[in-house]
């Protein structure tokens, strides 16, 4: 089988025997809440995309919070296109729909030592299972949930119902489960899921910037659009994005959570994921697991406004986190990993020159550098302060700006090279 898309661009979703359309373009939608409260005793751990079959670390997190050699995974992959819509539905070797992916992601956590993986049979052809009461104790028998890619729009279809934003009998199960103790999972589209009001649905970085962000599924891959109404609501302590690092993301991310009041944002790398225990109280607590990391952006005391020239923001904060890093959402602080200390040996390179801070879809000449790039050149220097960066695209071209202070740290895990960084200040004007 191909792996499950982890970039799927905007199409129509077609609810195959059940003979329903839907194709959000420009109307926004109604604002709701999920129907149960926070959870209290369950765990999450979220995905930025890209999840490697043999990342042991994060397979084996979601395992041992499932119940270890007992646990039983209902892998729930309604984000796939549906058998009735994949050409190849009947050749193993090339099929990508929501049956096929779950029998791939139930094989790999029995790979990876789970007692039982199942796939939820819930998705575009059979979104009347939902509400099956047959299906329902097929969730109660599991001690852990994954939560697949593919389109995040495709939860919303299949397991809430309508703009009322209500639960199926199926999500509500899940739910009642993640708070009695269960860990629920997810990757790409399966951690943007859980996320809580103004859940991202498409969009880059520089049209975000230069466009802002409005209401809605568009047709046009590169605007950036949202759901007022938000995902499932398992993580609502701030604003959720996936494949950060692959495709540039902070941007948008940072333009969506100014325009619609968010003032923290998890950005996601691919492979990477964070761990989250006690989600929706004030001892939340997450750990980053993986090969990669995550930004989490501090809007706190951004400032935006708008110009003859564009949109601009100042006064954000800038954070990366990597394996092993621990953040406690209530007080803003990070922990680095025991095995980090402080990085005190600081070169005199300049930082290079970043002319493609966000990964232009439209740079013929690949993509040289990353935010990320820049922020670890700049921690590992002594020979600036402030480093800047831009966007590929000219009309405006929109230049970043990370600026070392007093509250800026650098902790490495070989003694040179930078890892965690927290505390940079991160301003994006229009020029």
């Amino acid at each position: 089988m191909r792996h499950p898309s982890t970039s799927p661009r905007r199409a129509v979703l077609t609810a195959g025997a059940a003979g329903l359309v839907l194709a959000l373009t420009t109307t926004p939608l109604a604002h709701a809440a999920p129907s149960l409260k926070p959870p209290t005793r369950g765990s999450l751990v979220l995905v930025g995309g890209g999840l490697k079959a043999d990342n042991t670390a994060v397979y084996g997190e979601i395992i041992k919070r499932a119940g270890g050699a007992g646990a039983r995974i209902g892998v729930i992959t309604a984000a796939s296109v549906p058998a009735s819509q994949d050409p190849h539905a009947d050749d193993p070797q090339r099929c990508s729909n929501s049956a096929c992916n779950g029998a791939h992601y139930a094989g790999l956590f029995k790979q990876h030592g789970a007692a039982d993986a199942q796939w939820i049979p819930v998705d575009l052809d059979h979104v009347d299972a939902a509400d099956s009461d047959e299906v329902v104790a097929q969730i109660n028998a599991m001690t852990g949930f994954f939560f697949g890619g593919g389109d995040q729009y495709r939860y919303v279809t299949t397991l809430l119902h309508g703009e009322q934003h209500t639960d199926s009998k199926v999500l509500a199960a899940i739910r009642a489960k993640l708070s009695s103790g269960a860990v629920v999972a997810g990757s790409s589209a399966g951690a943007q899921i859980a996320a809580g009001r103004d859940m991202v649905t498409g969009g880059d970085s520089y049209q975000g910037l230069r466009d802002g962000s409005a209401p809605g599924y568009f047709d046009d891959p590169a605007r950036l659009g949202y759901l007022p109404a938000g995902g499932f609501g398992f993580l609502t302590s701030g604003l959720i994005d996936t494949h950060t690092g692959a495709y540039g993301r902070e941007g948008r991310a940072l333009r969506l959570a100014a325009d619609t009041g968010h003032d923290r944002v998890y950005a996601l790398e691919e492979n990477t994921a964070i761990v989250v225990d006690r989600p929706g109280t004030a001892t939340e607590s997450i750990t980053v697991r993986g090969t990669n990391g995550v930004t989490i952006l501090d809007l706190r005391r951004v400032q935006t406004k708008k110009t003859p020239q564009g949109w601009s923001a100042h006064g954000a904060r800038y954070n990366h986190l990597t394996d092993g890093d621990r953040y406690a959402a209530h007080t803003w602080t990070t922990r680095p990993a025991a095995t980090k200390r402080h990085l005190h040996t600081l070169g005199q390179a300049p930082v290079p020159v970043n002319t493609d801070v966000f990964y232009s879809a439209d740079n013929a000449d690949g993509r040289p550098y990353s935010l990320l790039g820049t922020a670890r050149a700049l921690a590992a220097t002594r020979a600036q302060r402030t480093a800047t960066a831009t966007t590929h695209e000219a009309a405006p071209r929109f230049t970043v700006t990370l600026t070392k202070s007093g509250r800026s740290a650098t902790w490495t895990s070989d003694g040179s090279t930078p890892a965690t960084l927290t505390g940079l200040d991160l301003s994006i004007t229009a020029q």
